[in-house]
């Protein structure tokens, strides 16, 4: 089993930036595919960004693509999102999450929440004006 530990959540102003970071047990993820999703009150958790470990793919929702960066360190095995242009529609709790992929797998399984089986506990994002 994966742990993942999130650290980085806080508060900012509107076009302000942020960085998270996603702490992951693991030796290695270059079987992994390492995920960051969001949940804001009242509304369904979405895909933000997406990380393929084995290859350096990455992947956006177009609500932030140009904005949010994903990256990795392998040598701590963590995973950041940088988040930068912070706007009214960007707080919500922040997840990180894991998935073990396969090298033949197909189609948009990155942003599929329920093929991710690890999930780190979430981190406040919260952006005032």
């Amino acid at each position: 089993q994966v742990t993942l530990v999130e650290s980085g959540g806080g508060l900012v102003q509107a076009g302000g930036s942020l960085r998270l970071s996603c702490a992951a047990s693991a030796r290695t993820l270059n079987s992994y595919t390492m995920g960051w999703f969001r949940q804001a009150p009242g509304k369904e958790r979405e895909f933000v960004a997406a990380f393929r470990w084995s290859g350096g793919n990455t992947y956006y929702a177009d609500s932030v693509k140009g904005r949010f960066t994903i990256s990795r360190d392998n040598s701590e095995n963590t995973v950041n999102l940088r988040m930068t242009s912070l706007r009214d529609e960007d707080p919500a709790v922040y997840y990180c999450a894991a998935q073990r992929t396969s090298a033949y797998v197909v189609g948009k399984y990155y942003s599929n929440r329920r093929r991710y089986r690890y999930w780190g506990q979430g981190t406040q994002v919260t952006v005032s004006s």
